[in-house]
């Protein structure tokens, strides 16, 4: 189960400092063997010098633990035989993996699914399997060549792929969605496992809902032992949290949805070199640090959301290992511009001699300029669902031309209410109602958003906008997603985030769509509006008269592609910059990524986007980094007061 040579096996997870050898990681406690000493000394041996070279004589050791009392211990073909058993029995198993535990249990059997959902506290959002090989993986989805090569990759993520009509796994695993998340066994462990059920397993993190990965045997005893029926456990100790990292394929080039195993905390460059070492704490969802010293940038892989205080503990656990790992102390922490951030109040508690504030849009941009080692300038779309924007009011759907020192508000979405704040994310209902407030005579198109819906719910929410109580108004492109689907009478309550515009991708399939009316119109305040309210109320009105959801989902995506590529069109005119970034959450979309660039280069723009990093949140905490390190750059100053 822990076999490896000098190309794989654990190498993050087990460090205790660096340089990486053996008596630095948690494999110190196991003395090696006669035989395993042999190969780590035999210059022409495969395991010559591999740091975590082992066998059965001198462990690590494998058991399995079952809540009924027994422990299985011995050889570990029957140990891993017990796991078997109880995960052919319906049963769920955690196992500890290179980066923290996973529960497993058969991904072919409904019942299996449902009792996992319910134990996770993990109502609809989409889980992944795991596999024995690309040709399982076809069985099960349909599989490019580009997205093979990614699967069997050395990082082994999890990759997106289209499932297949055919696919016998449950519809549980990713209801509502025309896509699975895959990936093939990382681990020894995971072969010999899979081997022995002979079918695909889901293999999700090993945690209940927004809680960081357990990493320990005892930690996992505590939080999993309610959740899982068996425990397979080894003592090889775990020191980093890993997250699976996972990807889609997007025109042949990946697209990371989170970067983490297999990818983190491997450096990126900086186009320009920081004169003092820096730390940017990132966002408050899908969080990320980055340490910065010179011009290498040091990644932390995915961290959560930071608004439960177990993975804020895990964010300051990580830091702390990569400064130690590293050797970077920073002078300079930069932050978010939003006063009431989690991650905020983390860089205050650093009491740094210097805070750098960076608005989040314009960290979107530079994340992507700072990746192609671009220093602008460029138009930056940014899509995303909330920002706290230089106005004081919540920003999302955005054209700013930036550079990595600076930018300046082009055009954005035009604003409306979300009554109940962040509660909109969850109920898309509410987005509606407050794009219809704009316009109360099209209440008739708006009609199949509130079916349903609490009327006294209804209510309160139209108060709230009414009197402005918690309704902050919003230029977001994310809501504007929960809105259309509410709109069409898909989804006016969510499981999880982006659960409605992860359907709306779904039910658009490959069907070609045809732009509805999303006219730009020059704003009172000299930057252009995008107005979304004539698209929502075709998109009612259409669905009303008994048109096709699955195309007017496509219609929709269609719009927001035209509409895009005549603002950018608008602003290259009047600006003379023909160099575009898209950056932000709603760019995982792949409709979005795949046909947006098309249109934008067809009128011979340059567009670049994320390759090495997420277009969400998880790639905010580069952006910062490249800002601050550019503006103090410039500077040519260390320290000089607070911003």
């Amino acid at each position: 189960p822990f076999i490896t040579c000098t190309e794989c096996g654990p190498r993050f997870t087990v460090i205790e400092s660096l340089p990486y050898d053996r008596a630095r990681t948690s494999m110190a406690r196991f003395t090696m063997c006669p035989s395993c000493e042999g190969e780590y000394r035999n210059a022409a041996d495969r395991r010559h010098h591999s740091q975590t070279n082992c066998c059965p004589a001198c462990g690590p050791r494998l058991w399995f633990e079952d809540g009924a009392g027994p422990v299985t211990a011995g050889e570990s073909g029957g140990v891993i035989m017990a796991a078997a058993s109880m995960l052919a029995a319906g049963g769920i198993v955690a196992l500890r993996g290179f980066g923290g535990f996973q529960l497993a249990v058969d991904a072919t059997s409904t019942p299996a699914v449902e009792r996992l959902r319910r134990a996770k506290h993990r109502e609809t959002k989409p889980f992944a399997i795991m596999v024995r090989s690309v040709a399982e993986a076809r069985k099960h989805a349909e599989v490019d060549a580009a997205e093979a090569d990614a699967l069997a990759s050395p990082a082994r993520p999890v990759v997106l792929l289209r499932t297949r009509n055919d696919a016998r796994i449950a519809t549980g695993v990713a209801p509502g969605l025309d896509t699975v998340g895959v990936l093939l066994p990382s681990t020894p462990l995971h072969h010999l496992l899979l081997d022995a059920v002979g079918v695909p397993l889901v293999m999700t993190s090993g945690n209940s809902t927004d809680e960081p990965i357990a990493i320990g045997n005892d930690e996992a005893r505590e939080r999993l032992g309610g959740l899982a029926d068996g425990l397979l456990l080894h003592d090889r100790a775990i020191i980093s949290r890993y997250d699976d990292s996972v990807v889609r394929l997007v025109g042949g080039e990946p697209l990371f949805l989170r970067r983490a195993r297999g990818y983190a905390p491997l450096p990126l460059a900086m186009p320009v070199a920081s004169p003092v070492p820096l730390l940017a704490v990132g966002a408050d969802l899908k969080n990320t640090f980055a340490l910065v010293e010179g011009s290498r940038v040091y990644l932390s892989q995915h961290i959560g959301d930071l608004e439960d205080f177990p993975t804020q503990e895990h964010f300051r656990d990580t830091l702390q290992r990569f400064r130690a790992l590293f050797q970077v102390s920073p002078d300079i922490v930069v932050r978010d511009l939003h006063p009431g951030y989690h991650s905020t109040r983390l860089a205050d508690d650093l009491a740094p001699s210097r805070v750098i504030a960076v608005q989040h849009h314009h960290a979107h941009v530079a994340a992507v300029l700072a990746e192609h080692g671009d220093v602008g300038p460029a138009l930056g779309v940014a899509y995303d669902g909330t920002g706290y924007g230089d106005d004081g009011l919540v920003w999302g759907g955005e054209l700013l031309l930036a550079d990595l020192t600076g930018y300046r508000r082009l055009a954005h979405l035009r604003y409306a209410p979300l009554p109940g704040g962040d509660l909109v994310a969850r109920q898309p209902w509410r987005a509606a109602l407050g794009y219809l407030s704009l316009d109360p005579d099209a209440s008739s198109a708006f009609a199949l958003a509130f079916l349903g819906v609490d009327p006294a719910a209804r209510a309160l929410a139209a108060l709230q906008i009414t009197r402005s109580i918690n309704a902050p108004r919003a230029s977001s492109m994310g809501r504007l997603f929960d809105a259309a689907s509410a709109v069409l009478g898909l989804r006016r309550h969510c499981g999880h985030e982006g659960q409605a515009a992860m359907e709306l991708e779904a039910l658009a399939g490959r069907l070609v769509g045809h732009a509805l009316p999303f006219p730009l119109r020059p704003g009172t305040d000299g930057v252009w509006e995008l107005d979304p309210l004539p698209l929502l109320t075709a998109l009612g009105a259409y669905r009303a008269r008994g048109d096709d959801p699955a195309q007017l989902a496509a219609d929709f995506h269609a719009s927001l592609i035209v509409g895009t590529e005549e603002m950018v069109t608008a602003a290259a005119n009047v600006t003379g910059v023909r160099k575009v970034v898209l950056s932000g959450g709603v760019f995982q979309n792949a409709r979005l990524m795949a046909l947006l660039p098309e249109r934008l280069e067809s009128r011979g723009l340059t567009v670049l986007r994320p390759r090495r990093l997420s277009p969400n949140d998880g790639a905010i905490s580069y952006g910062q980094a490249a800002v601050a390190a550019a503006i103090v750059s410039r500077e040519g100053t260390t320290t000089r007061g607070a911003t």
